[in-house]
């Protein structure tokens, strides 16, 4: 930060951190949580909040400059704390985020480079779900050691299923019936009711592996990278 930086930072978090200070020792640690979430969820609200402002900013500016109507503006984001949709429309059709780029290209009128791996959404923002046919995605996390500490892991997800495979210093395979049990909360790998499913999904994956280039010794040169 330069002088100026610092100087608002400090007039923010300087009382609250010397408020933490001064009343640490009397806290308990169900106490000093509470407080550390108040502070974090504060402060996450605060920059959506400063987000939402630069959003409204931008959409005015559109408006006056006459552009608003030969503009396509995007909201995306994570999980968002599960703070809910807030009304908006929602499709349960199976999209990633590597669709982002396709779209954008059919919206502004390009044709896509053949060797990109997604698929333009344009046709569901239009509500023609009968012209979108992919039936699961592949999914594969490779950041482990790492801050989340989640096992790397690899999977396909359908409208139906789950089905992952947890690799590098394990060998673990967990399979969730999304309709009857949404949470995904019990692992059906190994019960004999669902070995034609396994047998299905596991196909479908190594399929989709091969679609997107991802292999062993992919897994093997990320884990190379990371351990490095």
């Amino acid at each position: 930060m330069n002088p100026s930086q610092r100087a608002a930072w400090d007039s923010v978090y300087g009382p609250m951190n010397e408020e933490f200070r001064k009343n640490y020792p009397g806290m308990n640690e169900k106490e000093k949580m509470q407080w550390r979430y108040q502070r974090f969820m504060q402060d996450y609200l605060g920059c959506i909040a400063a987000v939402d402002e630069s959003v409204g900013t931008l959409l005015d500016y559109l408006e006056q400059e006459g552009l608003d109507q030969n503009t396509v503006v995007v909201y995306t984001s994570d999980q968002g704390f599960f703070l809910g949709e807030h009304g908006w429309s929602t499709c349960d059709e199976m999209v990633q985020n590597l669709d982002f780029a396709q779209t954008f290209l059919e919206m502004a009128g390009i044709e896509a480079p053949g060797d990109m791996q997604g698929e333009s959404i344009v046709p569901l923002l239009k509500g023609n779900n009968e012209a979108w046919d992919r039936d699961a995605v592949y999914y594969h996390y490779y950041e482990y050691p790492a801050v989340h500490m989640v096992k790397r892991h690899y999977g396909i997800v359908t409208k139906e299923y789950t089905l992952a495979h947890f690799y590098y210093d394990i060998d673990e395979w967990e399979l969730y019936d999304r309709l009857n049990d949404p949470m995904q909360m019990t692992n059906q790998y190994n019960n004999p009711e669902y070995a034609d499913v396994v047998a299905e999904l596991k196909q479908k994956l190594a399929d989709l592996r091969v679609k997107y280039r991802d292999s062993e010794e992919m897994d093997r040169k990320f884990i190379e990278m990371y351990d490095e």
